[in-house]
């Protein structure tokens, strides 16, 4: 059973910039595609960056040229590196793989808050 735990969410105002982290548990990580979701209140979560084991990136048009993900796999973790943060960010953040179908069990993921 994988856990993931997020972790370095919280307020900030527009114009600023978090560092999200999350490390996932097992065996496997190094080996899977890796992403970050997002779910705005009132709004079903959204993929917002994936990583694949070889390091390629993709990203949601909504956060290109602002947000970066990365990953440490000597640590089990993904980063998503947030800037230029606007209060349409706001959300919680979770992690998970990177797959339609086949998910973990999602975490409790880390709350984003960007003031206007």
């Amino acid at each position: 059973q994988v856990q993931l735990v997020e972790s370095g969410g919280g307020l900030v105002q527009a114009g600023g910039s978090l560092r999200l982290s999350c490390v996932a548990s097992g065996s496997f990580f190094s080996s899977n595609s890796m992403a970050w979701y997002r779910q705005p209140p009132g709004k079903q979560r959204e993929l917002v960056a994936g990583i694949r084991s070889g390091g390629s990136t993709n990203y949601a048009d909504s956060v290109k040229g602002r947000f970066t993900i990365s990953r440490d796999n000597a640590k089990n973790t993904v980063y998503l590196q947030m800037n230029s943060l606007k209060p349409e960010d706001t959300a919680v953040y979770y992690c998970n793989r990177w797959s339609a179908t086949n998910l973990y069990s999602w975490g409790q993921g880390t709350q984003v808050t960007v003031s206007s």
